[in-house]
């Protein structure tokens, strides 16, 4: 593919915008505990729209532009179910009100999507300036995944990311949520609320999640255009989605296997890319078609897998890996809200 023009750019960035416009007008104009219903309605429309980029792209770019794009969507979406997971702790160990949680996804959402623009630009660049790019990528990609399979029983310390660490240095942290504010005063001195650390928690382990996501999809596609829209689109309806299938992560035992093998599938695409171009034609590569094939093969089958362990074994419980995010001793932590221990609720 020759790349896309800047017509195409614009239409996408705009499409982008106005949606994420919408939903913070519509969604979180008031907070709200968000139901099933408006969780499930919400993401069938985002999954619509993400359906529907697709298909105009296919009609008007071509079919490997099309398979492309839901290829790198799917490896997003699969992989954006470990951020819930993380983000369903992060909850927890900061004992957020269910009204506030929409209005944290939301701004975590649109911090994440900056984010990944910044990351898909270097990415980008470094592919067209360094051949080893791919190879230094799809080597990453089987250390996340080896990682990912060894601490598969763990969960990330969500409460001692580095982030966290110097907001609680930099300021005194206060005991309430404020109506959703991340800055109050409390007994006639400035603090920061419980949902500026939350905000700054989730940031901090999205983006170590860039850091495997960016180059999966790098893995599917090398056109920065179907990258972004892949992340953007992903990203737009994580949030209705986390409504949706809160109260099913933990039953997904299997995740981390699923997802171990996905990464290390793309890996082992990424490494045979760069052999077949760099060192010789006669290394096979993987067609996009057959990863997207097996990508939804292993969704399904750990899907499947899981929920028979959990009807087997209902004692059990997931746990999304603690490979993104360092652990550290724990150290002196500020008073928790009202009724919270030390992290907030502690985890199930």
């Amino acid at each position: 593919m020759n790349g896309f023009a800047v017509e195409a750019w614009a239409a996408m960035i705009g499409l982008i915008v106005v949606l994420f416009t919408f939903d913070l007008f519509v969604a979180v104009r008031r907070p709200h505990a968000v139901g099933l219903v408006e969780a499930t309605v919400w993401s069938v429309f985002y999954i619509a729209v993400a359906v529907g980029f697709g298909l105009v792209l296919w009609a008007t770019a071509g079919a490997a532009a099309g398979t492309e794009y839901f290829a790198g969507w799917v490896v997003e979406k699969s992989l954006s179910v470990d951020n819930l997971f993380v983000f369903s702790i992060i909850f927890a160990r900061f004992a957020v009100p269910a009204e506030y949680r929409q209005k944290i996804l939301l701004f975590g959402i649109a911090f994440a999507l900056c984010l990944r623009a910044v990351f898909i630009a270097i990415g980008a660049a470094a592919i067209s300036l360094f051949s080893f790019t791919f190879l230094l990528f799809g080597l990453v990609l089987l250390w996340t995944a080896v990682q990912l399979i060894r601490h598969r029983n763990e969960d990330p310390d969500v409460e001692d990311t580095w982030l966290v660490r110097r907001a609680r240095q930099i300021m005194p942290v206060g005991t309430g949520y404020h109506g959703g504010r991340m800055l109050a005063v409390e007994d006639g001195r400035r603090v920061v609320t419980p949902v500026l650390l939350v905000f700054l928690a989730i940031g901090s382990t999205d983006l170590l999640f860039a850091l495997d996501s960016i180059p999966a999809v790098f893995g599917v596609t090398a056109e920065p255009f179907i990258v972004l829209a892949a992340n953007a689109f992903a990203l737009l309806g994580l949030r209705a989605l986390f409504f949706l299938i809160e109260g099913l992560l933990e039953r997904l035992v299997y995740l981390a296997i699923g997802l171990s093998l996905i990464l290390a599938l793309i890996g082992v695409k990424l490494v045979l890319l760069f052999l077949h171009r760099d060192v010789t034609a006669a290394v096979p590569e993987i067609p996009t078609p057959l990863s997207l094939g097996l990508i939804l093969l292993i969704l399904i089958a750990t899907t499947i897998a899981s929920v028979l362990r959990v009807r087997a074994h209902p004692e059990e419980r997931a746990h999304p890996g603690a490979v993104r995010v360092r652990r550290t001793p724990p150290d002196d932590r500020t008073p928790p809200p009202a009724g919270g221990h030390p992290g907030g609720t502690p985890p199930p």
